[in-house]
């Protein structure tokens, strides 16, 4: 894949950490037909490459991270109502059969959506200005799909307020990192510094036990307990021996950390 020939993002793979940073700051980094496309690319790219071991997704621009469908352009629907797929599965990682870790460091609006990125994100770091809110409601538009996979990470009382009350109510950082949505609240200046220091300590880690586990975990939500441990067995037995054979046990330092 040609990553300089993208034209909604900007992408760049160093020490084994892929940064996509949407790129259409003059209409808010809402998606479009073509920004879905090249994400499918993306995600096809980020599993299939062995050279990546961890995405890292930001946004440019001052206002927003993202505020969702892009509602000039529209974006691609089947006509035929049997035929119809969530047009944002393609901007979801995991839906797309990439395993590698996704931190996204988020800034501004982080409205509609765009929580189909924070959906299937693994880390999720914001600044002190970043809003969450689902304006759907409000235009007379069902909020289902976004919301759903919301309620898949935080409590649905959170998720219900947010869709109810439309435009009327925004979600602070604050209040994202009191209910867990949010991990980690940093300056505006830190945002990007902070989000790919930790890409890069997670990309330093064998790949196999990385990948293995952000896949167990994630496949856990759709299953029952039982299954759901019966799956992680089997993929510690195959991912075991190789991460084990990616890294020398007595080389990895066991003092330095950061308490948070």
């Amino acid at each position: 894949m040609d990553l300089s020939g993208l034209t909604t993002v900007i992408t760049e793979l160093d020490d084994h950490v892929l940064t996509i940073t949407l790129n259409r700051p003059d209409r808010m980094n809402s998606f479009t037909n073509e920004m879905r496309s090249e994400f499918r690319a993306l995600w096809a790219y980020a599993a299939e490459t062995d050279d990546v071991h961890v995405v890292v997704l930001r946004a440019s621009g001052e206002r927003a991270f993202s505020t969702g469908m892009d509602v000039k352009e529209g974006t691609y629907v089947a006509e035929n109502v049997f035929s119809r797929r969530d047009p944002g599965s393609d901007l979801s990682p995991k839906q797309n059969g990439c395993w590698k870790p996704l931190v996204c460091a988020v800034h501004g609006m982080v409205a509609g959506g765009a929580l189909y990125w924070i959906n299937e994100a693994d880390i999720i770091v914001a600044s002190e200005d970043a809003q969450f809110f689902d304006p759907h409601v409000s235009y007379g538009m069902v909020a289902a799909l976004e919301p759903i996979g919301l309620a898949h990470r935080i409590p649905i009382g959170e998720v219900l307020r947010m869709v109810l009350l439309g435009l009327d109510e925004r979600m602070s950082a604050q209040r994202a990192y009191e209910i867990g949505l949010v991990s980690e609240i940093v300056t505006r200046d830190r945002l990007w510094a902070r989000a790919q220091d930790l890409a890069a300590r997670i990309a330093s880690k064998p790949p196999a036990a990385i990948q293995g586990s952000v896949r167990a975990i994630w496949e856990s939500k759709d299953s029952t307990r039982s299954q759901a441990l019966a799956t992680g067995m089997s993929y510690t037995s195959l991912g075991n021996p190789i991460g084990k054979a990616q890294v020398v046990r007595s080389e990895i330092p066991t003092r330095k950390y950061e308490v948070r």
